[in-house]
């Protein structure tokens, strides 16, 4: 064992924390590397098992690039030097984790045009699983609490999105309304910025964006914070304006495929994302909560034959 893999190991300890899952952290912080570092993010995830082995030049040069852009990399998803990063590598390839690393490997195929349905099925599945485990490291438990602490205090809650995200808007609105809050929520760009620009330091914006710049929800977002309402982003970018802008950002960034349909898998993490926030409302509202799902239930049961 040479000096340099011994002082990895060493310092593994001083640089990752056991619960990041390296290939985890690479999906998750794809978003955020250059082009030249993605390259080498998509060669670790396609091909672990053999980098593992790899020198830091001969991996610099299976992906056409110098050793100093590998460098820039390791340090961009949170590494300090090669040698730890192939500790942790080695550790995630353990043989006492096969499932766990079939999804992380899995999870970031590509689908192809030659892939018939059985593959395409497998595809798309696992970027789903391993886009739900990413979402343990992407949100933590304080950006969960301080959100359901501003809808609990808000006297309104608006809830929009643009496109595909105005779905998600919606949904969460369909949520909150069955509690019996004061709830707002339409897919008209002009009547979203009348909302809006009505708002007051009592109120809160929920806004759902995959790229984080609609330039809708953008101005959304000004409007609600000239009149100084909180508000609540769901984006994929960290460092998207509104992911800047909002008082509580909640990220959904995942993996996209060139296949998929535009953030396909992104919609599925946001809808578990509202969840995530639903739930722990309708605990903090106690049996007055209970009360009001019960009412909204038999309201609609009504019409059921």
């Amino acid at each position: 064992m040479d000096r340099q893999w011994y002082d990895g190991i060493k310092n593994f300890q001083e640089d990752t924390m056991p619960e990041n899952n390296l290939f985890s952290i690479i999906r998750t912080r794809y978003h955020t590397l250059s082009p030249a570092q993605k390259i080498i993010g998509d060669y670790i995830l396609k091909n672990s098992n053999s980098v593992v082995l790899l020198s830091i030049s001969d991996l610099a040069s299976e992906c056409k690039t110098s050793e100093t852009t590998v460098i820039r990399f390791l340090q961009k998803i949170g590494y300090s030097s090669y040698q730890v990063f192939r500790v942790k590598l080695a550790q995630e390839l353990s043989p006492n984790q096969p499932q766990a690393i079939y999804e992380n490997i899995t999870g970031s195929e590509e689908i192809t045009s030659s892939d018939d349905i059985a593959q395409i099925r497998h595809k798309i599945l696992s970027s789903v699983s391993a886009s739900l485990q990413d979402l343990r490291r992407l949100i933590d438990d304080t950006a969960i609490s301080s959100a359901v602490h501003l809808l609990h205090k808000a006297k309104k809650i608006l809830f929009f999105g643009s496109g595909g995200s105005a779905v998600i808007a919606h949904d969460a609105f369909h949520k909150f309304l069955r509690l019996g809050l004061n709830v707002v929520n339409d897919f008209s760009s002009h009547l979203m910025f009348l909302n809006c620009t009505h708002t007051t330091e009592h109120d809160v914006i929920f806004l759902v964006s995959h790229s984080g710049e609609s330039i809708d929800t953008i101005e959304c977002a000004k409007l609600a914070k000239a009149n100084q309402a909180r508000i609540i982003a769901i984006t994929s970018y960290q460092n998207s304006t509104l992911a800047k802008i909002a008082d509580v950002c909640l990220l959904s960034s995942t993996s996209e495929k060139k296949y998929h349909t535009d953030a396909m898998v992104s919609r599925i993490i946001q809808l578990v994302i509202v969840d995530m926030l639903y739930v722990p409302l309708v605990l903090k509202l106690g049996e007055t909560g209970i009360e009001k799902i019960n009412k909204s239930r038999l309201a609609v049961a009504r019409t059921k034959t």
